[in-house]
């Protein structure tokens, strides 16, 4: 989804039999000359996200970007993300493409590794601090519900641990462009962001 210049949504996602799923929201910022672009939508089914299963049995799904050559349904964000839903067998080491221009990080959601290839990853646990020292020793081991940041780098390593792992691995171009955000409503300075809270007050942010 892109908001653009405002748009109304409503989501009710299901979970299977026993009501268990995934759910991720990531949102990237628009660049300051498409802040105010129309809103769209793209709906798209688990069906049409390609994958692809490496020699090792690295398994791949590219929801957006380009990736060991297989290209993801998502498409026309700024910030060309490339977006991996990435799993790992127990114990196998493997090194993952970054673009040279392009700032990455991953998502752990099942078992653990250690992540390396960029330099300085840094775990940032997304729970309370004391439990997620538990979980992240010195040698960048990551668990279940833990975030690893990546400075600049051309690849990323992972060695999964022994119930394999499931992560997400997102990068994406940096706008170096300045932040002004509140709420639900992101620009570039307070001023613009002063006068979109002021139309949305007036009821004419929505724009068709």
């Amino acid at each position: 989804m892109t908001a653009g210049r405002g748009i109304l949504h409503q989501e009710m996602p299901r979970g299977d039999a026993q009501g268990r799923m995934h759910g991720f929201q990531l949102w990237t910022n628009l660049p300051a000359a498409l802040k105010m672009t129309a809103p769209r939508y793209q709906e798209i089914p688990a069906a049409e996200i390609p994958e692809h299963t490496d020699d090792d049995g690295t398994r791949v799904r590219v929801v957006c970007g380009e990736f060991w050559g297989r290209r993801g349904p998502v498409e026309g964000i700024a910030a060309d993300p490339v977006y991996l839903d990435v799993s790992v067998l127990p114990g196998q080491r493997k090194h993952l493409p970054v673009a040279l221009d392009s700032h990455a990080f991953a998502y752990v959601f099942a078992g653990s590794g250690r992540f390396g290839g960029a330099s300085a990853p840094q775990p940032m646990p997304t729970e309370n601090a004391a439990a997620a020292e538990e979980r992240l020793d010195a040698a960048l081991t990551a668990a279940n519900r833990s975030l690893v940041l990546f400075d600049r780098g051309d690849a990323v390593s992972v060695q999964a641990g022994e119930e394999g792992l499931r992560f997400l691995l997102v990068s994406g171009r940096p706008l170096r462009e300045p932040v002004a955000w509140r709420g639900p409503i992101v620009m570039n300075t307070d001023a613009e962001l002063r006068e979109a809270y002021a139309q949305l007050e007036r009821a004419t942010f929505l724009k068709v």
